[in-house]
């Protein structure tokens, strides 16, 4: 029960870091979590500890914890290690590429399409993250799903924090490209895409604004 307690915070904390609720820098007091959640400060901590393991939470001597900001070197670092991962995989998943498996992207796409309609920015957020899990996952690989969910997870951070005013119908628009090329078994064009599409994300980046800060109970009100 302890640990499932400690995981749902985890994933709560996880949940507002993607969908830009809980921002770079944002110290994460232990007691104001343990109130909001009902729990002991030794659950949050361990909580907090879990997400030190993918770099979403920085813990600092005598200082505590807080979201951590990516520096411009990790933000690099992370999108090139997402080329590199993403590359092979598009060209795994075109070996084994089934039409219930492009269906499964194909509705995957809709529901973006339909967060971006209703202009649902926490789901747009987790839904366009979620795209490149979600190809990990059809192709049954436990472990590169999770690779790419701590990657995908560690972008939302970068992003909020140096993202520029580019539409995220980019985004969505490339998705719908990948998966017509994956649908096609054209395996040029899918890596093509997929690289080109990792590359606008990054050039979308813009290193010179400021960082954003918000207050841990405002943040979590939504959970």
């Amino acid at each position: 029960m302890e640990s499932t307690t400690t995981r749902t915070i985890a994933d709560a904390l996880t949940r507002a870091i993607v969908e830009h609720r809980l921002r770079p820098g944002t110290k994460l007091g232990e007691q104001k979590l343990a109130d909001h959640f009902g729990v002991s400060r030794t659950l949050v901590r361990q909580a907090l500890f879990q997400l030190t393991q993918n770099r979403l939470v920085t813990l600092e001597p005598a200082r505590g914890a807080y979201v951590s900001t990516p520096s411009v070197q990790e933000a690099r670092e992370v999108f090139a290690v997402r080329r590199m991962l993403e590359t092979e995989m598009v060209r795994a998943f075109i070996g084994e590429v089934t039409p219930a498996k492009i269906d499964a992207l194909r509705t995957h796409v809709a529901a973006e399409q339909a967060a971006l309609d209703q202009r649902d920015v926490g789901q747009r957020t987790e839904l366009l993250g979620d795209f490149h899990v979600r190809m990990a996952e059809l192709m049954g690989n436990e472990v590169l799903a999770q690779l790419l969910g701590d990657l995908t997870s560690r972008c939302a951070l970068i992003m909020l924090m140096y993202q520029s005013q580019l539409a995220a119908e980019h985004s969505h628009e490339e998705h719908a490209q990948i998966v017509e090329a994956l649908a096609a078994k054209d395996a040029e064009l899918a890596v093509r895409l997929m690289q080109e599409h990792l590359l606008h994300v990054e050039s979308g980046l813009s290193f010179e604004r400021e960082l954003p800060v918000n207050e841990l109970s405002q943040a979590l009100s939504p959970l």
